[in-house]
């Protein structure tokens, strides 16, 4: 992306889309050999696996998904629902690639849920499916009785003496299932308008909500990872982020559209990230581009001798809660590079970006609205656009590429979610703001 990109910037969603295939098939045809996922332990041993290896597997998890009997189904049903509890690693990324590859609906988990937390999501949802680790295994086995929709289990490194179900609910070794399928599954003729993956909400008020996104979600997010990664892609990228891929900030800004662009991406499983693993890895693995949520560059900010790495990075975004005027000036000494600020949710993500490539960060300024996304400040109850200065709710213009399909079986909170006014259908964030001019 360069500025001219962005100055005569214009939707392109194809009516057939598919982001499991977007965001790997065509490096496989086009560059096979090239690095999708470096993958890093906690002894600090690096894997480094291609495009061509990440489409082989996600091809045969889909086979044996679809041996199962999981799918997109059509004729009226629902796509299966396939719930991924991994923390970030390959088999995370070909999970998710396999399951909306074929047609089926991702549901992004974290490692941290405990059980209440992971039943409401996992029985709201209906899975069909959930792939997991030894580590997690032992929690999803405790409510696994609760999940009537639940038929199979995939568990990576699954223990042998456990036996071949739990509760009734069929139980599989993930690789030894994949080493034996077929890779050249073929890919789901999708619409971009189709279901792609739910993600569910932080349940601020009330119990989390499933956003349910489509396809085309994946290129609704571009425009504001070109922007907050100071033009991003450039050459010589390599992407990292301590963020979960469970949460769409890992997902959706930072592991699919990396793929995308064909820019690798470290995969760390720290068991608890510390700020000096943090400056070690970027250093080690020669990272130029991160996304740090404030919670990450405030611990970062407290290690000793963080300016004396000399790092010389080329993006740092950062979204969630403003940083404040120190903040990023400490940024800027120790990174190299000015930290971009960056606004969205669950439901519609991405919206409005800083971009120090293009213009100074104002203090105390979210930036501006991220190309293609239509922002303004309303009243709430009538849909009014508010004048510069006035305090109003912050809204996005629907329809909007990034903005969700509705929430998962809950059609009033759906409705709830917007406004309609002079101007259109606005979604409405629950967040209060005011317009410079």
């Amino acid at each position: 992306m360069t500025s001219d990109d962005v100055s005569r910037f214009q939707w392109e969603i194809p009516e057939r889309f598919n982001l499991g295939e977007a965001v790997c098939d065509h490096w496989v045809s086009r560059d096979p050999d090239r690095i999708a996922i470096i993958e890093v332990d906690e002894d600090w041993t690096e894997t480094h696996h291609s495009y061509a290896a990440l489409g082989r597997r996600s091809g045969q998890l889909s086979d044996v998904l679809a041996m199962h009997g999981i799918g997109a189904h059509g004729r009226g049903r629902v796509a299966d629902r396939v719930g991924v509890l991994l923390p970030q690693s390959f088999d995370t990324a070909v999970s998710h690639i396999a399951v909306m590859r074929m047609g089926a609906i991702s549901l992004p988990l974290s490692t941290l849920f405990g059980p209440e937390a992971l039943r409401h999501r996992l029985l709201d949802s209906g899975v069909s499916a959930v792939i997991v680790n030894q580590d997690s295994l032992e929690l999803l086995a405790e409510i696994t009785a609760s999940l009537p929709e639940l038929r199979l289990i995939l568990c990576k490194d699954r223990p042998h003496e456990l036996g071949n179900d739990i509760c009734g609910t069929k139980l599989v070794d993930f690789d030894t299932a994949c080493d034996a399928a077929f890779p050249n599954f073929p890919a789901a003729d999708t619409s971009s308008e189709d279901p792609a993956l739910i993600i569910y909400t932080s349940g601020t008020t009330g119990n989390p909500k499933g956003a349910l996104h489509a396809h085309r979600v994946l290129l609704g997010h571009l425009p504001g990872v070109g922007v907050s990664h100071d033009l991003f892609p450039q050459p010589e990228d390599r992407m990292w982020t301590p963020a979960d891929w469970a949460w769409i900030g890992g997902l959706l800004d930072v592991l699919m559209p990396s793929l995308y662009h064909g820019v690798p991406v470290v995969a760390c499983r720290f068991r608890k990230f510390t700020a000096e693993a943090g400056f070690r890895l970027i250093r080690d693995l020669g990272i130029r581009n991160t996304f740090l949520p404030p919670t990450a560059l405030k611990l970062m900010r407290l290690a000793p001798k963080a300016e004396a790495m000399n790092l010389s990075m080329r993006s740092v975004a950062s979204g969630g809660e403003p940083l404040g005027s120190e903040l990023i000036d400490w940024g800027s000494r120790v990174f190299g590079t000015t930290i971009n600020e960056f606004y969205g949710q669950t439901e519609c993500n991405m919206t409005i970006s800083c971009c120090a490539a293009l213009r100074d960060p104002i203090p105390g300024a979210m930036g501006h609205a991220a190309p293609g996304h239509r922002v303004a400040i309303v009243d709430p109850e009538t849909g009014m656009v508010q004048p510069d200065g006035r305090e109003g709710e912050i809204a996005v213009l629907a329809p909007d590429p990034v903005m969700f399909l509705e929430y998962w079986k809950n059609s009033e909170a759906t409705e709830r979610k917007f406004v309609t006014g002079p101007e259109g259908r606005w979604l409405l964030t629950g967040d209060r703001g005011r317009r410079r001019d």
